[in-house]
């Protein structure tokens, strides 16, 4: 699967999860390495960098805005791999 059929697929689960949230994807031409997707959610937020695979490069920056973001609100890598983990996860972020 792509990586951009598999966001296609995420952003979707992520709606049914989160009824009313929004989901807005960035522009990494904008501001190279920040993670793919941004999460709004009631009063929180998150971020999500979506990759193919647990395998798949990292590109530059983008573990230092992980990182960064995790620390401000929630921020994963994700990817087939650990979709299950990362998405209780951020449920957990959002709604408790």
């Amino acid at each position: 699967m792509s990586e951009s059929k598999f966001q296609t697929q995420l952003i979707k689960e992520i709606k049914r999860m989160l009824p009313g949230c929004f989901v807005l994807k960035n522009d990494a031409s904008y501001l190279q390495g920040v993670p793919d997707l941004l999460i709004l959610y009631k009063d929180r937020w998150a971020m999500l960098e979506v990759k193919v695979s647990e395998d798949a490069r990292v590109g530059p920056n983008q573990a230092y805005y992980v990182r960064t973001f995790n620390a401000l609100s929630f921020a994963r890598f994700i990817n087939p791999e650990n979709k299950e983990e990362v998405l209780d996860d951020l449920q957990h972020a959002l709604t408790f």
